[in-house]
């Protein structure tokens, strides 16, 4: 009888503790999972929206010529206007404003609440996520990540480095050394270049 009570009490315990156990494994797979399908999502949405945006600007500069930037890190929070006068629209200078087809998207496109950004590099004009973006690896732009003159961006975008994600790369050069070259300055209003 001894033996029996002891059997019941050990059951009266285990199956409770293995119960909850169990409970708790099931509540941590859906944690890593809910956190790799946000960073999977995070990951595709960044890569999309700046194919997105490289193709905006290439299509700004093919009907207006972009000249330059006015800074080092420019915020892409320009794209929705509609019309404006004068060479420059945001930080960007226009060659040929007047052929302005914006709006160019409803609404600026943002990653985490923060813009994405146009750097200027040694290597040229990149489109990168913005200043305080936490990337799919981890890191954040602007803390372990930073962009200056001397960063180089397309080695960073190379597979397994940071601006790389799921083969593709989070962030794309703007095209706008070769087309530079064919236009004649002295046609141009006069406007400062910011190299």
């Amino acid at each position: 009888m001894k033996r029996t009570y002891f059997k019941k009490n050990i059951l009266a315990y285990l199956v409770p503790a293995l119960t909850a156990s169990f409970f708790l494994f099931l509540i941590g797979i859906s944690i890593f999972s809910v956190q790799y399908k946000t960073r999977q999502f995070s990951g595709d949405a960044m890569a999309s929206d700046i194919m997105q945006l490289a193709a905006i600007f290439d299509n700004i500069h093919k009907d207006c010529t972009i000249l330059s930037f006015d800074y080092q890190k420019n915020p892409i929070n320009f794209l929705n206007v509609k019309s404006f006068s004068g060479s420059e629209v945001g930080p960007m200078n226009l060659a040929h404003p007047e052929h302005w087809k914006g709006p160019y998207v409803q609404d600026n496109l943002a990653m985490q609440n923060k813009e994405y950004q146009i750097v200027r590099t040694d290597a040229g004009y990149f489109i990168v996520p913005g200043q305080g973006v936490k990337l799919p690896n981890g890191q954040i732009v602007g803390e372990e990540i930073h962009f200056d003159e001397q960063t180089d961006i397309p080695y960073m975008m190379l597979k397994d480095r940071p601006l790389h994600f799921n083969d593709r790369p989070l962030a794309a050069q703007l095209k706008l050394q070769d087309m530079r070259a064919a236009i004649d300055l002295d046609d141009l209003p006069d406007v400062q270049l910011g190299y």
